[in-house]
């Protein structure tokens, strides 16, 4: 599933083509994706205005003349495109918006764990899917401080805690993987023992990763592309992500990065570097 970076990426591309432009043409070519669309929505979408482009952990928000704002989430294999016209429609294009000055964007989902929804202007916070969520940890306020009080008292894994959505907005696995690597702490490690400077060097790494992540495009893996279609380059750079049995970098250790699963999920991680 792409995750923040991949998500912000996503934002930006569509922002270049999207922001000021009206829809001509919406074209809903199923009922539903992963939940049926809001009634009326390709009536709704129709000679609209777009505004801002917003992100909100792993949905972008675009914001629809002056009261409605569009929720869109990619899912597990979703991809959003903006291009010229002429470029031959793909299977599994659910989602087809054609723009005032030619651009078509397209919203291809083959598996169709994606979603559309629709509200009214300043009801965001309150929409199911997004109330409730932690903070974005690229913006002001995420520090060790914040982390250290979220965590007092959990009893779970940092990993597992670190993919809550209500502690951080955005996360996921690769991401959490890599962050813990920086940070030198292991995933199996408590979330109530990360404290002090271990909280500071852990917010730190957290806010690293996901800024390397987003100047490189994001990562690319299966379904993944940006706005344009080009893929992401930062998968080119993942220290233990993917990566069991092969060297740590910069470490020594002789059995490499390893991999265990933790609810279900792939952890990769070093079992020396990492404590």
């Amino acid at each position: 599933m792409p995750e923040l970076p991949e998500v912000e990426t996503v934002r930006r591309g569509l922002a270049l083509k999207m922001t000021g432009r009206r829809i001509v043409k919406a074209e809903l070519r199923r009922q539903d994706l992963r939940r049926p669309f809001p009634p009326m929505l390709a009536h709704t979408l129709t000679g609209a205005k777009i505004g801002k482009l917003a992100r909100r952990g792993k949905y972008i928000l675009i914001e629809l003349d002056d009261s409605g704002t569009l929720l869109l989430h990619l899912g597990m294999s979703g991809r959003i495109t903006a291009g010229p016209a002429d470029m031959p429609h793909a299977p599994h294009d659910h989602v087809v918006l054609t723009l005032d000055d030619g651009t078509v964007v397209r919203f291809n989902d083959a598996r169709r764990f994606g979603l559309l929804d629709y509200m009214r202007r300043g009801e965001e916070a309150a929409h199911p899917l997004l109330a409730g969520m932690g903070p974005e940890p690229l913006e002001p306020g995420f520090d060790g401080k914040y982390l250290a009080r979220k965590l007092a008292g959990k009893m779970t894994s940092i990993k597992a805690a670190l993919l809550d959505q209500k502690i951080v907005a955005g996360l996921g696995n690769i991401y959490v993987c890599e962050a813990l690597y920086r940070a030198g702490l292991s995933p199996r490690r408590l979330a109530a023992t990360v404290t002090g400077a271990r909280a500071d060097k852990l917010a730190k790494a957290i806010h690293e990763t996901l800024t390397e992540a987003i100047e490189a495009g994001g990562s690319s893996l299966r379904d993944y592309v940006q706005a344009d279609g080009e893929l992401g380059y930062f998968q080119h750079r993942w220290a233990v992500y993917g990566r069991e049995g092969e060297p740590c970098p910069g470490c020594t250790c002789k059995e490499g990065v390893r991999r265990i699963v933790q609810s279900g999920r792939s952890t990769f991680f070093c079992a020396k570097k990492q404590r």
